[in-house]
């Protein structure tokens, strides 16, 4: 398989409302608009995030989300409205998690401290 792009994609019931608080959490809006049930941002080169509107079965969706700093990150959002849970000191990072409007779970971490063991 020669992967040129992967989107990790995630299910809403209102695509505006997803829309406009994933332009918060990301600080900017989306980057393409394939179809009217679907709106997607460049993240980097290789991938980035897409939502589309089914509400059947929208909030099962999970995602994780690398960040420099998990604490200035929790100031940006709460900011803007979107309060991060209580850290969570993992084996590798520390982690904080917050739902989207459509209960989809966001956990943001900082980089690993070492070395993950090989599969």
């Amino acid at each position: 398989m020669n992967l040129q792009k992967i989107y990790t994609a995630l299910l809403t019931a209102d695509l505006a409302a997803a829309e406009g608080w994933y332009t918060k959490l990301l600080g900017r809006g989306p980057d393409y608009r394939p179809m009217d049930t679907l709106v997607q941002w460049e993240l980097f080169d290789q991938g980035g995030v897409a939502l589309s509107a089914d509400s059947e079965i929208a909030g099962r969706g999970v995602m994780f989300l690398i960040v420099d700093d998990v604490a200035a990150e929790r100031r940006r959002l709460q900011g803007l409205g979107i309060v991060l849970e209580d850290d969570i000191e993992g084996d590798y990072s520390t982690l904080a998690q917050v739902r989207d409007p459509d209960g989809n779970l966001l956990t943001l971490a900082t980089p690993p401290s070492r070395p993950y063991p090989p599969a």
